[in-house]
């Protein structure tokens, strides 16, 4: 059951990425589904993985910002998948935190269509 709920997170967040890019001039995307799924996998990676480690050794910077900084580390993952995955750009800081918040944004609407769906 897990998995399966992984799967579906991967495939919302996979739509999300490529709402996002169709959104933002400065995100370049090839239009594959396998890239967009696999720039979807590595975001997920990232953010279970590298994301809490930032988290935690940021703590200070994070509570003096009022957990703005966790926007910069957002932009930051994003910036990183850019870099790991052949044919996603983005071109700077900015468009990567629009690009996340994005993201967030339709992921958050689209996993809660589906949540209602189940529950039907």
């Amino acid at each position: 059951m897990n998995f399966m709920r992984f799967i579906i997170k991967v495939l919302v967040t996979a739509l999300a990425v490529w709402v996002a890019a169709l959104l933002l001039p400065g995100v370049h995307l090839t239009n594959d589904a396998k890239t967009i799924i696999i720039v979807a996998l590595v975001l997920a990676l990232l953010n279970a993985i590298v994301k809490p480690i930032l988290i935690v050794l940021t703590i200070p910077v994070t509570i003096i910002t009022l957990g703005l900084f966790l926007l910069i580390i957002n932009a930051l993952m994003v910036i990183w998948t850019s870099k790991l995955v052949d044919g996603f750009k983005v071109d700077g800081w900015l468009t990567a935190l629009v690009f996340s918040l994005i993201v967030s944004f339709v992921s958050y609407i689209l996993n809660s269509i589906a949540q209602d769906r189940s529950r039907a």
